[in-house]
């Protein structure tokens, strides 16, 4: 059995930058193992993997240790593969997942992913978390299966140090760390770790801006916002609120297109 696959990186106009996500297109879902094995063996943050159904498609995505409910930057990826390897002919995807619909649309050169918001609740956060840092948060948030940590000011977040043996112990899929941006054209900047889903470091995480949408659209009162991602690889996302829904636009680059075999 031989198996399709790209390798796109999401969130950038730039090769080498933003988050790289594997996309395999199926006729038929795979036994679970099999693409869990596959995820490992790619390593990267995130493989997806989709197979046609109804109007649409469904899509599901592997890190290297785990099937995952939503992924912002694969399904970026996924939707480049289809409008431009796939010949996708209509302006607008629909997924289905396990976090229900999502679209992709298509706007000029623009891919813009249309999430659910996620609502943010104020919890006591795990000491390990605390104690993985090196500069301690001013606010404190859980977000469904994530924590979201505001920092002072960009400086703290770029100069974070985390200590992954400690955050690795967290229950949880990933921690969000942000502040407002000290760049005028930049209104919050991001980083996301991951070391218990098997990634440390997640270059740009869409399916992180389904929180910080709705926190810094409230914080800054406005529902158009541009953020950065700044990771070692970077990434620019257009961020809008839009009732119950965020619209998370970004660029996506090709890298590779090959073939998997299988015995």
């Amino acid at each position: 059995m031989n198996l399709p696959i790209y390798q796109v990186d999401a969130f950038t106009s730039n090769l080498f930058g933003g988050n790289p996500a594997a996309v395999i297109p199926l006729d038929y879902w795979l036994d679970h193992n099999l693409m869990q094995a596959i995820a490992s063996e790619n390593n990267l943050s995130e493989t997806a993997y989709f197979v046609p159904e109804g109007e649409g498609f469904r899509i599901r995505w592997f890190t290297p240790a785990t099937e995952v409910d939503l992924c912002g930057h694969a399904t970026l990826a996924t939707a480049h593969v289809l409008f431009d390897h796939l010949n996708y002919g209509k302006s607008e995807i629909l997924f289905q997942s396990k976090s229900g619909i999502l679209k992709v649309i298509k706007a000029g050169d623009l891919l813009e992913l249309d999430f659910p918001a996620t609502e943010l609740s104020r919890e006591s956060v795990p000491e390990d978390i605390l104690a993985g840092f090196n500069y301690k948060p001013i606010e404190k948030y859980k977000a469904n299966e994530d924590f979201l940590l505001v920092f002072e000011n960009e400086s703290q977040i770029s100069q974070l140090d985390p200590d992954f043996a400690a955050l690795k112990k967290v229950k949880s899929r990933g921690i969000i760390c942000t502040a407002i941006s000290e760049d005028p054209e930049i209104d919050f900047v991001s980083r996301f770790f991951a070391p218990a889903a098997g990634i440390n470091e997640d270059p740009v995480t869409g399916s992180a801006h389904t929180k910080l949408i709705p926190y810094w659209s409230k914080k800054l009162n406005k529902t158009e916002m541009i953020a950065r991602q700044i990771s070692a690889r970077g990434g620019e996302l257009f961020c809008k609120l839009d009732d119950d829904r965020v619209k998370i636009g970004g660029k996506a680059v090709s890298y590779l297109h090959g073939e998997i075999i299988i015995p």
